[in-house]
């Protein structure tokens, strides 16, 4: 017991206490920075409508399109379908059940 009588114990503690502290206000930071990258301009108050709509363009930016994505591999194979076989003789079997009903 003689570890606690030196005060190295009470070290520890004030020690977790200051990380503590430090982490609450570093997430407090944090959580209110979002807040404020988040905040658009005020384009409400603008009276003149070009001068708004302008406003509210700049705010949000058109997105550009991504081309679309050409296949050009001729490595690979056609696509064949597994069902067009059987509904071709299921079809078949069909026709020659009535023959004239």
């Amino acid at each position: 017991m003689v570890w606690f009588d030196r005060g190295v114990a009470s070290g520890n503690v004030a020690r977790k206490g200051n990380q503590m502290k430090t982490t609450v206000a570093l997430l407090a930071l944090c959580a209110f920075t979002q807040s404020a990258l988040a905040k658009g301009p005020e384009c409400r108050g603008i009276e003149n409508t070009s001068g708004r709509l302008a406003c509210y363009d700049a705010a949000s930016p058109p997105k550009i399109a991504k081309p679309a994505v050409v296949e050009n591999d001729t490595t690979r194979a056609a696509y064949k379908d597994p069902f067009l076989e059987e509904d071709a003789r299921t079809t078949a079997k069909l026709k020659n059940i009535c023959r004239g009903c």
